[in-house]
């Protein structure tokens, strides 16, 4: 019987790009199921993302990741979009049907199922407070409301961004959702439930940022969440511990969206203890 040596390939395009270990994850799901399938981590700059779009079409490739810059500026590229990525407004997976690439987004759920099911936490009735008014913000912020949550407060800096994204949103789901531009030093209200950096403020290499807020008003029980992966400790949640406050790191959300990748790309069940053992070792936690 003739061999085959072609590998389905898969990738991730961001900018910075260097940081995210999703490749040693899915690499390693792609050998425990036997699968000839391979992740590729590019960086792929703003301009040349129509470029790496189109080649990946050019070469068969069955889908890609996209992280930051690209989550909404993919969106023109594609054929087109699963209805929860376009209520989300934003892509971070793209699979192939046929020969047409379909927008997905995991992130979301991913986020949704760490705080469940690693924090133990139902966000059902919670009051939240978000920060960011990005792709991955969008993303959580939609499974959120979907959830029923009681209140969801937006901070952002760039304030027509993020009024346009809570206008969005509000429209679409109906949700209890509102915006209020994120000031220097922004003090975290009191009956906040659950606090989730979705900016990238932190990530690799800028490990010693920090969101420019105050936790010292938060509840002994508020959750707070950092969307950064790498590293997984970042100083906003090293400073939530300091306060004995229960953290969510960013390794969560990382894991069950790349899980549901796993899903679109291959229609399998990966193996998700050994992508959980992949990334912590690819991160020394």
């Amino acid at each position: 019987m003739a061999k085959n040596f072609k590998s389905e390939l898969v990738a991730c395009f961001g900018q910075p790009v260097a940081e995210n270990p999703t490749g040693e994850m899915q690499e390693a799901a792609f050998q425990k199921a036997g699968l000839a399938w391979r992740y590729l981590t590019i960086e792929v700059a703003p301009e040349d993302l129509e470029k790496a779009v189109n080649g990946a079409r050019a070469m068969g490739w069955q889908g890609f990741n996209c992280t930051i810059p690209h989550k909404v500026a993919v969106i023109p590229l594609l054929d087109s979009l699963s209805r929860e990525a376009e209520l989300i407004g934003a892509v971070n997976t793209v699979r192939r049907d046929g020969d047409k690439f379909i927008g997905e987004n995991t992130d979301g759920k991913g986020f949704l199922r760490g705080v469940r099911q690693d924090a133990k936490i139902d966000p059902k009735n919670k009051r939240v407070v978000l920060l960011g008014a990005g792709g991955a913000a969008r993303a959580i912020s939609t499974e959120l409301l979907l959830a029923g949550v009681a209140d969801l407060l937006v901070l952002n800096r760039t304030i027509d961004r993020g009024q346009a994204m809570v206008a969005d949103l509000a429209a679409k789901t109906g949700g209890p959702i509102r915006f209020e531009p994120w000031l220097e030093n922004h003090e975290i209200p009191a009956t906040t439930d659950i606090l989730v950096n979705a900016t990238s403020i932190g990530l690799y290499p800028d490990v010693d940022a920090m969101p420019s807020i105050q936790l010292g008003n938060l509840p002994p029980h508020c959750l707070v969440c950092d969307a950064v992966f790498n590293p997984p400790e970042t100083r906003l949640l090293a400073a939530a511990r300091a306060r004995n406050l229960p953290v969510l790191d960013g390794l969560s959300m990382l894991v069950y969206q790349g899980v549901t990748g796993f899903q679109l790309w291959t229609g399998q069940d990966p193996d998700e203890a050994a992508m959980k053992a992949a990334l912590r070792t690819a991160l020394d936690v």
